[in-house]
Parts: C-alpha cells; sequence; structure tokens
C-alpha cells in the first residue's frame, strides 16, 4: 500500500502545471507491463492508446522505444529514457541524471514490435511539419506496402502543403486503395484511376493483385478465381504438373530406375528376385516384373509407371488461380495492365527512336567536315577525328580561363572552329597538296599525322580524360513519361546539328565560296578555265572542313570523354556515314547519319549485352548496303558522278 501511494505521489507530481493534461508517463503506467516486455499481440493496444492521445511526447517515445532506449526505474516503476550513461524524463525531455547506481530494467522490443513501432512512426511523421520527415514517412511506405498505412496516408493528403509531395502521396495511396481497400469498388476505381501511369511501381502492383498459384484438383473449382486452364505438356511440363500432384498427396511419387535397382538389391532371396532369376535381371522390363512381384508381396512401394504418370494427369485439371478472390478486381487489374503494357512497348519504341535521332545527330556533326574534305576534294583524312579531339580540348582549355560555363561554350565554339581551321589549312598547304590524286599515300600521311596529333595531346594534357562541363540549363533530361527521356545535351547537340545542316547548305547554296566549291566539285578543269583558283579552294574547302570538325569536337566533348583517343572513337563511324549517304552530298551525310544511327541503336536493342557485336552486325550490313548501292543513299549528280 505505501509503494501504491508513492506512485501516486510521483505521478501527479510529473503531470503538467495545467494539471489537467493527460501525462506520457501516466499513459504508459497503464500499460506497463506491456512497455516492459511488449510482444507483437500486446503491442497493439499500447499503440492504439499512444496515438488516441495526441501528446506530442509520443514520437520522441516512440524512436526511443524502437531504439532500445527505454528503461523502468525499479524504485518507482517509472519509465525513462536512456541515452550511454544519461536518464531523461519522458515528458519533458530534460536529463535527469546518471544511470550509475540506479536499479533499471530495459525494455527490448523485438523485431516484429520494432516494426509495429516503425508504422505507428510512420503515421505520425506523415502530418510532421518538417517536409523531410514527412518524405522519410513517404519513403517508408513505399519500401512496405502494408494495409495498415492507407488511412492514416489519405487522412494525410488533405492538409498537405507540399503540392509535388502531395501528388507523391495520391498517387501511393492510389496503389495501396489497389491492394488493400476494403469496399471492392474501391479498388476497382483505383485500378482504372492507375491505368494512365507506366511507372514500374504501379505496374508492380498490379502484378501483385494478378499473381497467381498453380493448382490441380479432379474438376474445375467454381469457388476459385480462375486465371487459366493448362494443359500438361503444353502448358506446363508433365514432369513439373505431376510433381505438384505428389506435393499435395494427390498422387504416389514415381518409381525411379534407381529405387527398383536397389529395392531388387536389398531383397535377393537366393539366386532370385520376385520369383524372377537374377540372372534375367538385364532388361527393364524383367526388373519391372521382380518390382511388381515384390509390391504384391508388400515388400516394396506400389510401382508407377510412365504410364501410370500419364492416367493420373488425363484424370486431373490444371489451373492457375489467382490469390484475388474477386473476379471483377482481377478482371480491372488485367484490363488497366495490358493497357499500360501496350502503351509502355510504344513508349519504348518512342525513347529508342530519340536514342536513335541523338546518335544520329553525334555522327552527323562528327561526319560533316569529312564530307567536304572527302566528299569535294576527294581526300581520305585519317586524322579527322584528332580535330575532333583538338576541338573538344579547346573548349576544356577555355574553360579553364572562363569559369562561366554558358559563357565558355560561346567563346570555345569559334575558337574551336578557328583553332582547326588553322589547323586543317596548315596540313593541306604542307602535306594534302603534295598529294593529290594519290588515295595511298594520302591515307598514310594522315593516319601518321593523327599518331602524331594523339601524342602531342597526351604530352600536353596527359592520359587522363578532362572534363569538359556543360552548363547548368542543361543539367537534367527532358521527361515526357516513365519511360520517354532525353537528356538536355542531347537535345542541345540535336539542335546544333539542325543549325549547321541549314549553315552548310546556306554557305553552299547562296554564296560565292559554295558556288565555287560546287563547280570544283563538277569539274575542276572548268572552274579553272572560268577564273576560279581550284587549288585556293582546296585550301578553303579543307580548312572548312576541319573548322567544322572543330565545333563538333566541342558539342561531342559535352556529351562524351575528352581524351587523346577521343577521335578514333568517331573515324570510322564518319567514314560510314560519308559513304553510306553519298560521297560530296549534305543530304547524303544526314541520310547516312541517320540510317547508321537507328541501325545502330536497333542493333543494341535486339543484343543489349554486346555493343561490340552490334558495331560489327552493323558494318556487316553497310558493307552489304554498299555492294548493292555503291554511290551511297543520295548519289552525286554531274560529271563528277563518274569520276
Amino acid at each position: 500500500m505505501l509503494r501504491l501511494l508513492c506512485l501516486a505521489l510521483a505521478l501527479c507530481l510529473t503531470l503538467p502545471a495545467a494539471g489537467s493534461a493527460q501525462s506520457l508517463q501516466t499513459l504508459l503506467q497503464t500499460h506497463a507491463d506491456e512497455v516492459v516486455k511488449p510482444g507483437r499481440r500486446t503491442v497493439g493496444a499500447v499503440l492504439d492508446d499512444l496515438l488516441a492521445s495526441g501528446l506530442p511526447q509520443v514520437v520522441p517515445f516512440l524512436e526511443a522505444w524502437r531504439d532500445r532506449e527505454i528503461v523502468r526505474r525499479e524504485e518507482d516503476g517509472f519509465f525513462l529514457r536512456r541515452v550511454d550513461d544519461v536518464l531523461f524524463d519522458l515528458d519533458t525531455g530534460a536529463e535527469i541524471g546518471s544511470a550509475d547506481g540506479v536499479d533499471l530494467k530495459p525494455s527490448r522490443p523485438n523485431g516484429g514490435v520494432r516494426r509495429a513501432l516503425g508504422d505507428a512512426l510512420v503515421q505520425f511523421q506523415l502530418s510532421d511539419p518538417d517536409i523531410t520527415k514527412r518524405q522519410a514517412a513517404v519513403q517508408a511506405i513505399q519500401r512496405s506496402m502494408d494495409a495498415s498505412q492507407l488511412a492514416p496516408l489519405q487522412g494525410s493528403i488533405a492538409d498537405e502543403p507540399d503540392p509535388a509531395l502531395k501528388a507523391v502521396k495520391t498517387r501511393l495511396a492510389g496503389m495501396l486503395a489497389a491492394r488493400f481497400a476494403d469496399a471492392p469498388e474501391a479498388r476497382i476505381a483505383a485500378i482504372e484511376a492507375l491505368s494512365g501511369d507506366l511507372s514500374v511501381d504501379v505496374r508492380a502492383t498490379l502484378n501483385q493483385i494478378l499473381a497467381t498459384e498453380v493448382e490441380a484438383a479432379p474438376t474445375l473449382p467454381e469457388d476459385r478465381n480462375i486465371a487459366r486452364v493448362l494443359t500438361p505438356g503444353t502448358d506446363i511440363p508433365e514432369g513439373e504438373a505431376y510433381a505438384l500432384l505428389v506435393s499435395q498427396d494427390l498422387a504416389p511419387a514415381l518409381t525411379t530406375s534407381d529405387e527398383i535397382r536397389q529395392t531388387l538389391a536389398e531383397n535377393i532371396d537366393g539366386a532370385r528376385v520376385g520369383g524372377v532369376p537374377v540372372a534375367r535381371l538385364n532388361t527393364d522390363a524383367a526388373r519391372a516384373e521382380a518390382y511388381a512381384a515384390l509390391a504384391t508381396d508388400g515388400k516394396a512401394a506400389p510401382l508407377v509407371t510412365e504410364d501410370d504418370r500419364a492416367e493420373t494427369l488425363d484424370s486431373y485439371t490444371f489451373f492457375e488461380a489467382y490469390a484475388e478472390p474477386n473476379a471483377d478486381i482481377t478482371t480491372a487489374a488485367r484490363t488497366a495492365l495490358d493497357g499500360i503494357e501496350t502503351r509502355v512497348a510504344i513508349s519504348q519504341a518512342a525513347d529508342l527512336g530519340l536514342d536513335a535521332l541523338s546518335l544520329a545527330s553525334i555522327y552527323f556533326l562528327a561526319a560533316i567536315g569529312l564530307a567536304i574534305t572527302f566528299g569535294v576534294m576527294g581526300v581520305i583524312n585519317m586524322a579527322h577525328g584528332e580535330f575532333i579531339m583538338m576541338g573538344a580540348y579547346t573548349g576544356y582549355v577555355v574553360q579553364l580561363f572562363v569559369p562561366d560555363y554558358t559563357l565558355s561554350i560561346l567563346i570555345a565554339l569559334p575558337l574551336a572552329f578557328a583553332v582547326t581551321f588553322g589547323a586543317g589549312v596548315t596540313m593541306e598547304r604542307l602535306v594534302i597538296r603534295h598529294l593529290y590524286h594519290r588515295p595511298l599515300e594520302t591515307l598514310l600521311a594522315t593516319f601518321g599525322i593523327s599518331i602524331a596529333l594523339q601524342q602531342l595531346a597526351k604530352n600536353i594534357f596527359g592520359t587522363q580524360a578532362r572534363p569538359l562541363t556543360s552548363p547548368g540549363w542543361l543539367d537534367g533530361a527532358l521527361v515526357f513519361n516513365d519511360v520517354i527521356a532525353i537528356s538536355y545535351i542531347r537535345i542541345a547537340i540535336f539542335l546544333m546539328a539542325l543549325i549547321f545542316l541549314a549553315l552548310i547548305l546556306y554557305v553552299l547554296k547562296r554564296t560565292r565560296l559554295g558556288l565555287e566549291v560546287r563547280a570544283v566539285t563538277q569539274n575542276p578543269g572548268m572552274a579553272a578555265s572560268m577564273g576560279i583558283n581550284p587549288d585556293r579552294i582546296n585550301m578553303l574547302t579543307f580548312g572548312l572542313g576541319s573548322g567544322i570538325a572543330g565545333i563538333a569536337g566541342v558539342a561531342i566533348g559535352l556529351y562524351a570523354k575528352v581524351t587523346s583517343e577521343m577521335g578514333a572513337d568517331y573515324i570510322v563511324q564518319s567514314f560510314m556515314t560519308v559513304v553510306v549517304g553519298g560521297v560530296g552530298n549534305v543530304w547524303g551525310t544526314l541520310a547516312g547519319a541517320s540510317l547508321i544511327g537507328f541501325l545502330q541503336k536497333g542493333i543494341e536493342w535486339l543484343n543489349p549485352s554486346n555493343t561490340l557485336a552490334a558495331q560489327t552486325y552493323m558494318i556487316l550490313f553497310i558493307i552489304l548496303f554498299i555492294q548493292f548501292r555503291p554511290k551511297g543513299i543520295v548519289a552525286l549528280k554531274g560529271r563528277a558522278a563518274a569520276d
């Protein structure tokens, strides 16, 4: 009695100053045994009372209880929080002293209780003023997807102040309702609302509703939600079907050859087994006869043969049954999932097309300069990839001095053109002009120059990849849905390819230089007789093609790694683009880049695990293509076409 009076007095001292509000300590004393020794079955009553109390101390207490920091002082039965060797009051959070020398009994909730505490904490955190805690609560629900979370999640949606988080809560509540809502009509409505969502987790939710299990019965049961009837040997292997019957004690296990041999060996009586001479047991039929005799005498289990298995399978019906008993719900889920999968397939095709278009624009930028030098001049420039590399390194150097990435890119584009234009003119004046109409010597000379330029880049910049950082407004991706997305850098490269297409067409069609280039391309001798200097035009043309390669290097450097070998990654594709599209034709280069880009992405989609094999198949296809159309997709017209 004295102890009870002391406990009552202590509880009174812990009440708030107002005296009318209930304290957490008082509430815990009503469930003292459950708090000290919590169990999965008993913790529910404690949590219900804690949640109903509305006390702000409940959340810190649940966190401490989950983390096994709650102890009970044996002297007066008070519950306290212990952190290291310091004790804290549960109502005020104030430090009340050291744990040294105090007789304490810890509360150690097991894994199931701690999960229940975590679920209870989620319900509090869904309406916490701190948005990070609300986001953490939503993420916890996404991981567990439990039926008990539906009601508190739905209750928190109306008062959610953050629009983005509110949308996430609404979507998550829809998935929970599709699986766990009480009324079938509510579940069907939630399923139909999800039918426009292409996300993976929505598809996973619908697949969980449509989960099936293979069963067998003498006749098709009318009380089950049947997904489909299975035919042994067609829809399900016969061995698997019979194993199902054996596991359900509907049929005896098939007698194997090893079991027959072992049983016969154990029952040899003199020179006979089951009345059959041992000398005759060299065939399956004789062994089966002897085993059957042993089974008749009760010395072996009944013989079950392949014929018996076939007869047993014919006497049972095999089917897949939904775990969800309501056929209307599974029908709605199947309709929604079929529609989603159709739109996902269409979206995947569109996403693949965007990837192919992006790759085609990269190949076009890399090849358009080569199309000018190779197509107009007939020069096989193996150093074209190194001009791309020079342009990328020019962009990197500019960013070292101009930290504003947007401004640095605007400076790097014309500067890369100037640098590679000068390098191209120098190369043409010193080497190429002496090797016209000597393609083998030109190839070897430019190949040697490419190696020299690679080594020079290694000596200056090292062998490690250098960053060419895109502006902040190019970060991220344009997202159409959960399947279709394309990065802003790829969009920028695509737009740059269109700009260069228009610019080159303007130069070739609307300027004097373009007129002279086309004249030299069509008939160099006639152009020279009309006062055009073919030597000067060749120099400017080679410089123009090299300068465009430098600009392409800046664009490609924003997307790919900038190294001394980066040009080698694009030289083969550039030559293939020019040859397939049609030598000396801008539209042909565009067509060739589109064909190669879409072809490569298509092959990679068919064989995603081996990109090297995809490139090999692409090269083989192009070789076959050139056999049937040697002048490319857009053949050059005029006298040059006959050269």
